[in-house]
């Protein structure tokens, strides 16, 4: 197996191919981007910011790190890798992004249970500088870019999969990117997904959307599973670093935040749903 660094990168000013000019990425029309000390480049440009610093901040990413790295996630990274290598897959070699891949706990997943056979290229991307800090600090082989999934900063049909875990899908700019036959492996979280968590942190609960998502189009859904199991948190640290990567910590009143603070333990209910959606 080798693991390398996604380098087909696109000027995110004008999407031109960027070349490495020794510690910087530029672009023919004289754009500059250079490589920070811990490995990765930031690609998101001042006026595509929606604030000063989007996205996780470094105590969010901080505690979705604990969190993971505890385990508690393991059978949904084993899922989402055995979504990638699934029984028909006899590629010799992938381009693989992660969009949104926070620190780089899932990214790293797929690295370690990918055969020996195969040649994986990996990007993470991630809106938050912190988590992006984070990923590229953890694991020196991937390429980790500062960047958004609404202007992907990479050449167009030069991916062949695309990890969408939790985050927010841009299918136009998914389906640029990616190959004829590229594939989407994407996470959803299901109905009851932590459900005992968010009947304490809210006064009352909103009626469940469907699941049954319109397949956008130039796509075809090839399979969907759900993948479903009981969580116990042991303590108060991993039930407030959960609270704190997920958008329940901001969308929680201060009453019912109070009320998750108090807890001394918890069980929770993963109730995640996963696609595999081919381009066509």
């Amino acid at each position: 197996m080798t693991i390398s660094s996604f380098e087909a990168f696109a000027c995110p000013l004008d999407g031109s191919a960027l070349q490495i000019s020794g510690r910087s990425w530029r672009c023919p029309n004289g754009h500059s981007f250079d490589i920070a000390r811990q490995g990765y480049v930031h690609l998101l440009p001042v006026q595509n910011k929606r604030s000063k610093d989007p996205g996780d901040n470094k105590e969010m990413v901080a505690a979705r790190q604990r969190f993971l790295s505890s385990g508690f996630y393991q059978p949904l990274a084993d899922a989402m890798s055995r979504a990638v290598f699934h029984e028909e897959f006899n590629e010799p070699s992938i381009n693989c992004l992660d969009a949104g891949c926070g620190e780089g706990y899932y990214m790293r997943q797929l690295a370690h249970s990918a055969s020996e056979t195969i040649d994986l290229a990996l990007m993470g991307l991630d809106i938050s500088k912190w988590a992006v800090l984070s990923a590229a600090k953890q694991d020196k082989r991937s390429s980790w870019v500062v960047g958004s999934n609404a202007n992907l900063p990479m050449l167009s049909e030069t991916l062949d999969r695309i990890l969408c875990l939790f985050g927010f899908p841009v299918y136009p700019e998914f389906a640029r990117v990616l190959k004829s036959g590229g594939e989407i492996v994407q996470m959803d979280a299901g109905v009851d997904h932590l459900r005992e968590l968010r009947e304490i942190i809210y006064p009352e609960l909103r009626a469940p959307r469907s699941d049954q998502k319109a397949m956008p189009e130039g796509f075809t859904n090839l399979d969907t599973s759900v993948i479903r199991y009981t969580l116990a948190l042991p303590d108060k640290g991993s039930i407030a670093d959960l609270l704190a990567m997920t958008p329940h910590l901001y969308r929680a009143s201060a009453d019912g935040l109070a009320h998750a603070a108090e807890l001394e333990s918890l069980t929770v209910t993963v109730d995640v749903i996963l696609r595999r959606i081919r381009k066509n």
